[in-house]
């Protein structure tokens, strides 16, 4: 049996891997396994609309209106936006919306609450 580390947020030894990453039931936090800890070399340094230094699990807040592509939904200003993922590309932010599901975001048009 292999043994997964514990969850580094609230330590919780029940966790399980979903894909490429590993999620804990207790506290539903994501993190992947070569992330190990906070410390990354190369890693990309993503700042919201005000400069703040986003990181993985941050709660941040729609400041501007967003059309989804493909579809006549609007994200409106205001929206909250919980327990995002930081990713690598065009779109700096992977996370769940209620009511429109899986998105990707861009920092510049999100700030951290």
């Amino acid at each position: 049996m292999n043994h997964l580390p514990n969850c580094p947020k609230c330590n919780s030894e029940y966790t399980y891997e979903e894909g490429s990453f590993l999620v804990c039931p207790i506290c539903a936090h994501e993190w992947t396994l070569q992330a190990g800890g906070e410390s990354s070399g190369d890693a990309k340094i993503v700042k919201d609309a005000n400069g703040n230094v986003l990181q993985d699990g941050d709660t941040v807040t729609v400041i501007k209106d967003l059309k989804v592509k493909g579809s006549s939904l609007v994200v409106k200003i205001g929206t909250k936006v919980k327990n995002i993922r930081l990713v690598d590309g065009d779109h700096d932010i992977d996370c769940k919306i209620d009511g429109f599901g899986a998105m990707k975001l861009k920092s510049e048009f999100v700030k951290k609450v």
